[in-house]
């Protein structure tokens, strides 16, 4: 009887830690893994993407999404490579990843063999955990050590594994530790919570509450000391949906894809109150403001933006102590003045969204959607245009928003999709894609098809890639470089042998929604939308303005849209 080798062992530890798929396509110096995942795909299922990148990019969505680790594999040289962007997703949006790597026999290493890549160099920045396992005797405990790393530091693993490392038997004397973690709840000190509860106490200041994702699973007790300080509640965009976009109390999202309301509320406050972010467009926050900032990771305080007070905890047990010690505030004023600001946005974005128009606006789509999500839904949206009209135009109340917050790449969309799917089969999930973003990954749309994921893919398909068109033009420059030739997406998806569904005129928007939310299958919905709308942000800076008029000239000038008097043109 043959004892197990390191691939055997190597997926019977991944199983004992609960993950119960693996993102990947195979290849030679995987091959000894592939055939232990096959061995077990009982308790462990193989997901063959046709790209690594898709397969990175799904299993960093389904750790945002779940909490629980993801895992992809790519074999040596180019695949290990191509999981790079997905990991970077992952690194910087603080999710649990851990990605396995072939690698060249190790009697060849180090002689530029076929497919051989530095992978220690290669993933030494994107890993908080990088190592190459040479021999059975550590693979146990190196496993172990990846995956547990992984979920403290809420970050990317990486194991590379040499093809011969794999196929060797497992010693009888091979030592095993442990596959588990200790857990533990982070509770701040006693004097920073009294410097909190000081300045939250100060009845005569306006607070405003910049809650980040940090702050996710912990709506009841943000929304209490929302109600005791009479603050309004601006959102991060990773923390979209948190508390509901209509909530008398949310100003939704600050910065240029965030509200008007939010954007003044942060000129008037007196004291600004972060929880569980570390929020990157400093220009947004006010100039002068008591400012305290809490987050489960000290690192992060203070990290962007100064701050008065600091307090080390997590969001859901420190907003509960806060809302045993701090005073109700009976005045509502500024609260009120927020709130009628918010509701002018809202007026102004229905009316961004029923305005008559001969093509189709990407506003309406958003608000389509809207009607149509369950209240348990996950949007995947991707990065462009889209992620605009997604934020503002859909309003979410239940629902799960995820993205690629800080790396925003592009691609996403599809990606995180096929995961949301994976980890929660029973619920309605959306793709919002621009035809850029789909682009890119659009070949794993047949992921999606060959496991039976009833995903809806809606692409905002207006032939450019949008948003750097605009930001061309508010630069002072000419567009150059942003217009697509795209396929038929929906014939596409007809191809893979998915529905397809192409939407040309407003009145078909709904029913083509409908009709893929009663298939309960792959769906691609290819709507033709208004190119030139412009994503325009709450507040225009001057040198927004001063450039988009460059723009305008350089457009009738060096295009010859007009011509000048002969006395101009010396």
């Amino acid at each position: 009887m043959f004892r197990k080798n390191g691939a055997d062992t190597l997926i019977d530890l991944l199983i004992e830690w609960g993950v119960d798929h693996v993102y990947g396509m195979p290849g030679d110096s995987i091959n000894a893994i592939i055939e232990a995942l096959r061995k077990r795909k009982d308790k462990i299922r193989f997901i063959q993407v046709r790209h690594e990148e898709a397969g990175a990019l799904a299993a960093a969505a389904y750790a945002k999404l779940t909490g629980k680790l993801g895992v992809c594999l790519g074999v040596a040289g180019p695949g290990a490579i191509h999981l790079l962007n997905g990991l970077y997703d992952a690194k910087l949006d603080h999710a649990p990843v851990l990605a396995i790597a072939g690698q060249v026999d190790t009697a060849v290493m180090g002689l530029d063999y076929f497919q051989e890549v530095n992978l220690s160099r290669l993933f030494d920045d994107v890993a908080v955990y990088n190592q190459m396992v040479v021999s059975p005797v550590q693979l146990p405990a190196v496993v172990n050590q990846a995956i547990r790393t992984a979920y403290v530091e809420k970050g990317v693993a990486v194991l590379a594994f040499p093809g011969n490392v794999t196929n060797m038997e497992m010693n009888k004397g091979t030592p095993y530790t442990s596959p588990q973690i200790a857990r533990g709840k982070v509770q701040p000190l006693d004097h920073d919570m009294d410097a909190v509860c000081a300045a939250l106490n100060q009845m005569d200041k306006n607070i405003v509450i910049l809650a980040g994702k940090g702050a996710r699973g912990a709506r009841e007790e943000l929304l209490t000391l929302a109600e005791k300080l009479g603050a309004p509640i601006v959102l991060t965009l990773p923390a979209k949906g948190v508390i509901p976009d209509r909530h008398p109390y949310c100003l939704g999202g600050l910065g240029l894809l965030g509200t008007r309301a939010a954007y003044t509320a942060m000129q008037e406050a007196d004291i600004l109150f972060m929880i569980g972010t570390s929020y990157p467009f400093t220009v947004y926050l006010p100039e002068r403001a008591f400012t305290i900032q809490l987050d489960v990771d000290a690192r992060q305080i203070g990290k962007r933006y100064a701050v008065d007070v600091g307090i080390v905890g997590e969001a859901k047990s420190t907003l509960a102590q806060l809302n045993e010690r701090v005073a109700y505030h009976e005045s509502r004023e500024f609260l009120a003045r927020c709130k009628a600001n918010m509701d002018k946005w809202w007026d102004k974005m229905e009316s961004l969204e029923e305005a008559e128009h001969p093509k189709i606006l990407p506003e309406y789509v958003a608000r389509a959607m809207e009607e149509m999500a369950e209240e348990n839904a996950v949007l995947s949206c991707d990065v462009g245009n889209v992620t605009v009209w997604a934020a503002r135009h859909f309003r979410c109340t239940n629902q799960h928003f995820i993205l690629s917050s800080w790396l925003a790449t592009l691609g996403c969309g599809l990606p995180g999709a096929i995961a949301a799917q994976i980890a929660y089969p029973e619920r309605q999930v959306f793709a919002l894609c621009g035809d850029g973003g789909f682009g890119m990954m659009m070949a794993d749309f047949v992921t999606a098809v060959k496991y039976d994921l009833p995903i809806i893919v809606v692409v905002f398909n207006n032939q450019k890639i949008a948003m750097i068109k605009f930001e061309q033009e508010v630069l002072g420059n000419l567009e150059y470089g942003t217009g697509l030739h795209n396929p038929n997406f929906a014939a596409y998806a007809e191809a893979c042998g998915a529905m397809g569904l192409r939407v040309e005129r407003k009145e078909d928007v709904l029913p083509a929604l409908r009709k893929a939310a009663a298939a309960k299958r792959p769906c691609i919905i290819d709507v033709l939308v208004e190119a030139d709308e412009l994503p325009q942000p709450p507040n225009v800076m001057v040198e927004q303005a001063i450039g988009y008029a460059k723009h305008l000239a350089k457009e009738l000038l060096e295009e010859g849209k007009v011509s000048l008097p002969p006395i101009l043109r010396l």
